[in-house]
């Protein structure tokens, strides 16, 4: 049986994962998950560690390690780190890629952030009914800006998975680039998790938040991303959707302000390089043109 469908003993702490609340699987308690599960568990626990910051630490944990999964958190913890670690993922894809899971998401992970989209979506392709692949699969496609294709691979699975939560959010990751009505469904999507204890979140919080924001409902996504705020006041994420929500109120000064926020805590986040790059491309656009006056007689 699938530990993580609805009669798996793992659906919540892979519930909790998925919806950004790390902290929540690192607290979990996992003394009544039966022995074969061991893995699994401790593969969620170090993916969470890495993405909470402790890329060195969880690298550091596993040095010795030679089992598959953890040889493929290493990698992913170290490549975390900066480390030039590709050559080594590839090679770990030879010789497990077929049959490992592990391996095939963070390969995934790995090659698409490193330019090499067709390779990790040929990795991912392996996977034998894996809703974490299918999910990745669909998030790559959406940064190739082919909602068909993403699409398409949500409505496959939606055919052998029915109503898993990975089914549900990788639809609502695609109607939140169709739009229209989509965005209502989204949010429902999002507010369940968002407002879910086990699965609260600065990442699903502002998950509400976007999908209310498209829904024009501005006081909403302010209470979502408030709720965001004090779970952790510097999340990149909710500083970014703050700027966004504070530009439509015209709140020129807060704006300013999370502004600095953001680039203290992350210089190269999304939106900051966004914005340096349009603000180059209309300064090069204005210095082609000179401004002519007329002076009235």
């Amino acid at each position: 049986m699938d530990p993580y469908s609805h009669e798996g003993e793992l659906l919540n702490i892979h519930t909790a994962f998925h919806a950004g609340a790390h902290q929540q699987v690192l607290d979990f308690d996992t003394s009544g998950f039966s022995s074969e599960n061991a893995l699994p568990v401790r593969v969620l626990q170090l993916r969470s560690q890495i993405a909470l910051g402790q890329a060195k630490e969880v690298a550091s944990s596993l040095a010795k390690e030679s089992t598959p999964d953890l040889v493929a958190i290493r990698l992913l913890a170290e490549y975390e780190s900066g480390k030039d670690i590709l050559a080594e993922v590839k090679g770990l894809v030879e010789k497990q890629g077929l049959e490992n899971l592990t391996v095939q998401l963070v390969a995934g992970i790995i090659l698409e952030r490193a330019g090499e989209t067709e390779e990790a979506l040929s990795v991912l392709s392996k996977h034998q009914g894996s809703l974490d692949a299918v999910a990745l699969t669909v998030q790559i496609h959406l940064q190739q800006n082919r909602a068909d294709l993403a699409l398409k691979e949500a409505q496959r699975a939606r055919k052998w998975a029915q109503d898993s939560l990975l089914v549900n959010l990788a639809e609502s990751w695609v109607g939140m680039r169709e739009g229209g009505e989509k965005y209502q469904s989204a949010f429902y999507v999002f507010e369940e998790l968002a407002q879910t204890s086990q699965s609260q979140s600065p990442h699903s919080l502002v998950a509400q938040a976007v999908s209310e924001l498209h829904l024009g409902r501005l006081p909403e996504a302010e209470a979502a991303l408030q709720q965001a705020v004090q779970l952790d006041a510097n999340n990149a994420d909710t500083l970014a959707n703050l700027i966004v929500l504070n530009t439509l109120l015209g709140k020129k000064d807060e704006v300013v302000q999370l502004k600095d926020q953001l680039a203290g805590v992350d210089s190269e986040h999304q939106v900051l390089t966004d914005w340096a790059e349009k603000k180059q491309a209309f300064d090069q656009a204005k210095a082609k043109y000179t401004p002519k006056f007329e002076v009235a007689a």
